[in-house]
C-alpha cells in the first residue's frame, strides 16, 4: 500500500499574498508571476487578502464621494 501524498506546501507569506491581490485589483500581471503566485500562495490567504482588499477599496471610494459632495 502506497503512502498517501503530502499536500502541496504553500510557501508565499502573507506579505506576498497581498501584494499579489492588490496587483490582481489593476488586472496587471505577468503570464509567469501568475504562475509562480498560483502554485506558491495559500488559498486562506488569498480570500482574506481578498476581503481586505474590498474593504480598503470600499473605504477609499467613500472617502472621496465625502470630500467631493462636502460644501
Amino acid at each position: 500500500m502506497e503512502e498517501p501524498k503530502s499536500p502541496i506546501e504553500r510557501k508565499a507569506s502573507f506579505g506576498k499574498t497581498m501584494k499579489a491581490v492588490m496587483w490582481s485589483f489593476f488586472g496587471i500581471r505577468k503570464k509567469s508571476e501568475y504562475e509562480k503566485d498560483a502554485a506558491q500562495l495559500n488559498p486562506v490567504h488569498v480570500l482574506i487578502a481578498g476581503v481586505i482588499g474590498v474593504v480598503i477599496f470600499i473605504a477609499t471610494l467613500l472617502t472621496i464621494v465625502h470630500f467631493v459632495v462636502a460644501k
